[in-house]
């Protein structure tokens, strides 16, 4: 699994969402094409939490989670397989934060840190998404933020009150 160039698979988490169809059904599609890509697999995953929605409010709630995922890819060939994952399920981006059937990010990429188009990583509104903050915690409470210097669980902590994140249960 090291993609070719001999190197060690790297430790990347992707954050999934969805909130149209059958969600449960679309994150086992989903789990199941992650586990698909070349020299990846899914290693770890989160509870599922029931998020309200971001943004554009009057849609229904998400379901929402975190897989740690080991993988020989670059973080472009990741953020390229997951698009192709969304595209294939379906994903239509019309509306901004509008509903999707799935929505796949890269969060963390080992201890990368990558501000390019369409690929910037840590993802820059992680630090601020209880959505995101909470089954990042469940699989990488330690898991140390490369820019803020701070863990998953310390950025949990000091999130303020926001958004509605339902009590997490298993896939």
């Amino acid at each position: 699994m090291d993609g070719g160039n001999g190197t060690a698979p790297v430790r990347a988490f992707v954050g999934f969402g969805t909130n149209i169809g059958r969600r449960r059904e679309n994150i086992r599609n989903t789990l199941s094409a992650v586990g698909e890509l070349p020299s990846t697999r899914v290693a770890g995953l989160s509870l599922l939490y029931e998020t309200e929605p971001v943004g554009f409010e009057d849609q229904r709630w998400f379901l929402n989670g975190v897989l740690e995922a080991k993988t020989g890819l670059s973080a472009q060939g990741l953020l390229n397989g997951l698009l192709k994952i969304e595209g294939e399920m379906g994903r239509v981006r019309s509306l901004k934060d509008g509903p999707r059937i799935i929505d796949l990010d890269v969060l963390f990429f080992g201890d990368e840190v990558i501000d390019r188009p369409g690929l910037v990583v840590p993802h820059p509104r992680l630090h601020l998404r209880r959505f995101v903050l909470r089954p990042l915690w469940d699989v990488a409470p330690d898991l140390v933020h490369p820019v803020l210097g701070k863990t998953v669980a310390e950025l949990l902590e000091e999130l303020p009150p926001g958004e509605t994140v339902r009590e997490g249960e298993p896939f």
